[in-house]
């Protein structure tokens, strides 16, 4: 069995570029479980809270449950859930789940295939971060679901995987003149620029092109804040800071607070501003709260 293939063909709800990590995040999260206790069960009350703190965290704005993933993750053939009356799942429903003692696996031939190969789990984690989230938030979605990978391989995990356009970084980083685009560092070692990024507006994860109407020269801090949605543009190209966002230290204010509705900066005259359709899936899918006024200069 390809369990690779069947991680990459989840089924989830979508529409239009929707966001649904759902069951990805449940998934990373028992394979971080499993690398430290192979034969433990994850019972529904023990880690709800967990897998609350994960998609509120890291998906999309809207209000949800962990108790659909628990439930639905069964139908995909990776996942087992068993109840105090015996195999089975009772439901989607959230009580359900907790009155009934519902505790879910990964399933039984595919603990197998772990045990089995030892690479696996690193694999199959770093396919589902590839699939549904920006490359900023991997290493950060490791230390929060408890997984432990070694560097990744060289090799291509799927052929289901698009391949990236190298030349995206640097189309992005001229057009913006090697400046972040919400706070102007250009920092330099000699001729080499150092702390900026191209990033995706819309993610390459779904969908989101190699090109510069769907890319921002970022710093790396600005960067990683406009993938974990405190930092949005809006169809203004001006810039949304989260409410969620708090910070009482000058430098907060200075560096992300002092933001809101600030103009972006670039690119520079011949190329093309980011495109506002992917502005609205970022400010849809993305973006977290409601933004900032701006603040005064």
């Amino acid at each position: 069995m390809d369990w690779l293939e069947r991680i990459a063909k989840l089924r989830q709800w979508t529409r239009s570029g929707t966001r649904a990590p759902h069951k990805p995040l449940l998934l990373l999260y028992a394979l971080g479980r499993f690398q430290d206790d192979a034969d433990g069960g994850l019972r529904y009350t023990a880690v709800e809270q967990d897998l609350q703190r994960l998609l509120t965290e890291y998906g999309p704005p809207n209000k949800t449950t962990p108790a659909y993933p628990f439930h639905h993750l069964v139908s995909d053939g990776v996942w087992e859930v068993r109840t105090d009356r015996g195999p089975g799942t009772p439901g989607s429903g959230v009580r359900d789940l907790r009155e009934t003692g519902a505790t879910g696996q990964l399933a039984p031939d595919l603990r197998a295939a772990l045990r089995r190969e030892p690479d696996l789990l690193g694999r199959m984690a770093r396919l589902l971060l590839d699939l549904h989230f920006p490359p900023s938030l991997h290493r950060e979605l490791c230390e929060a679901v408890g997984l432990e990978l070694e560097p990744a391989e060289a090799e291509q995990l799927s052929a289901v995987r698009r391949q990236r356009d190298r030349r995206m970084r640097e189309l992005v980083l001229t057009a913006y003149e090697y400046r972040c685009a919400f706070c102007g560092y250009d920092g330099r070692i000699g001729a080499v620029p150092v702390g900026l990024e191209a990033a995706h507006v819309r993610w390459w994860a779904f969908g989101g092109p190699d090109e510069i109407e769907n890319g921002l020269c970022l710093c790396s801090l600005h960067h990683k804040l406009f993938d974990k949605g405190v930092l949005g543009v809006g169809d203004d190209q001006r810039i949304l800071v989260s409410q969620r966002f708090v910070g009482h230290s000058p430098a907060a204010r200075e560096y992300v607070i002092a933001l809101a509705g600030r103009p972006l900066i670039g690119p520079q005259p011949g190329s093309r501003p980011v495109a506002a359709a992917h502005c609205d899936w970022h400010a849809r899918q993305v973006f977290h709260g409601e933004p900032r006024p701006a603040t005064a200069t």
